[in-house]
């Protein structure tokens, strides 16, 4: 008899992103000529960078000659794009990161689902809340929680992240062997400082844990003062993974590219204590299950990292801050707290006593805008909203004027 991996039964209705979908399909059903905005799902709206589809066209070309086709290539990714990478975003800023440390890969959310596979079933695990959906459920999959009781799933340390600490989780009280942080943070669009991440490799060096470091939204950081990296952290590199996305820095959302960064210096331990690289099990997992990007796509991925690139890619990362200073902007005139949009493209608004969902559907309802309800990142996100600032000026102003007119 084939068995099902009950797991999976633990898990609280369907994906939080598929629940708004459904909600929102419903609204329009209902309203057919109602123009809805969306300000929900973090995904982009204006075209890539000219520089990158030069780079496609560049190797779709080589593909279609021999002396230039590439059949399978090296699962880590190829070397100019992994060394591209090494020497812009971590050996530019100091931090010692080589090529050969670095796996180019579909991006930062299957990269942060399928790195829990590395490790035992039964390590403590702490994470953020609010979170990312995928930290959590990947896990409960992987059945290192127990049952769903009171909004909180059974052997997971939640670290709250609340207004009263600037949305920053704190240390936790017991001993955890893995921990989830993402700064930018999604979704409250918090930031950390250098000695608040110091804090943290000091607390993963000390207790022999690990830092899985989402960093997908560290192009949006515009003040120089806060680190863009964790390695710029001394010792992070003998405690942290760093995951990074180009979906967000450079419109890829449809065209799938991000890697993780595993420092050779990284261990992780064995029963009896010994020490085992996790740069080679992770190198031995995704030779196994990953046949690497589409050599176009990496040649597109390079071209971010150009000189007319990097200029585009500041263009597009300037114009959605334009748009979420004019969310903050709107939301301060309306009297209501909010934490991000400066260094992140999500603003975090409290619904001063509403539900989440409530107040999700009000602004769908009354104002044809659709949002994400906090509830649905955790316990902790139930009185926010999460705004996204991806989608045109227009549509922005538009929607700011509508939720104006709603909340008044």
């Amino acid at each position: 008899m084939i068995r099902a991996n009950e797991n999976y039964n633990k898990l609280q209705a369907s994906y939080l992103f598929s629940d708004i979908a459904k909600r929102v399909e419903t609204f329009q059903q209902n309203n057919p000529d109602t123009h809805v905005i969306r300000l929900g799902i973090g995904d982009v709206t204006r075209a890539l960078p000219k520089a990158v589809i030069k780079g496609f066209h560049d190797g779709v070309d080589e593909m279609a000659v021999d002396a230039t086709f590439r059949g399978y290539g090296p699962e880590q990714g190829y070397a100019f794009l992994r060394e591209t990478i090494a020497a812009h975003d971590f050996q530019a800023r100091g931090a010692d990161i080589t090529a050969d440390e670095i796996f180019v890969s579909d991006g930062a959310k299957c990269d942060t689902g399928n790195f829990q596979e590395l490790f035992a079933t039964d390590i403590k695990i702490a994470i953020p809340d609010p979170v990312y959906p995928v930290y959590l459920d990947t896990n409960v999959m992987a059945g290192r929680t127990g049952e769903f009781q009171n909004g909180r799933y059974e052997n997971i340390v939640y670290m709250d992240c609340l207004k009263e600490n600037n949305f920053m989780p704190e240390l936790p009280k017991e001993k955890v062997d893995l921990i989830y942080l993402c700064f930018p943070n999604n979704p409250t669009g918090a930031t950390a400082t250098k000695a608040q991440l110091k804090v943290w490799v000091d607390y993963a060096r000390q207790n022999r844990a690990l830092i899985l470091f989402d960093a997908a939204y560290e192009a949006f950081i515009r003040e120089d003062t806060l680190p863009r990296s964790i390695y710029e952290i001394e010792g992070a590199k003998e405690v942290a993974v760093e995951f990074r996305s180009f979906s967000k820095t450079a419109g890829f959302t449809g065209t799938r590219c991000g890697f993780t960064v595993v420092p050779k210096e990284c261990m992780v331990f064995s029963a009896t204590g010994e020490k085992i690289s996790l740069h080679r099990l992770w190198h031995r997992r995704q030779s196994t299950k990953f046949n690497g990007v589409s050599y176009p796509v990496q040649r597109a991925t390079q071209a971010v990292y150009s000189k007319e690139g990097q200029v585009q890619v500041k263009e597009l990362i300037d114009y959605y801050l334009n748009n979420a200073d004019i969310i903050c902007k709107t939301i301060a005139s309306l009297g209501l707290d909010y934490v991000g949009g400066k260094n992140s493209p999500y603003i975090w608004i409290d619904g001063q006593g509403r539900d989440s969902w409530d107040f999700f559907d009000l602004l769908l309802n009354k104002a044809s805008v659709v949002c994400t309800p906090g509830g649905g990142f955790g316990l902790c996100g139930n009185p926010y909203i999460r705004i996204s600032a991806f989608n045109s000026l227009e549509n922005v102003t538009l929607a700011m004027e509508r939720v104006r007119k709603a909340l008044k």
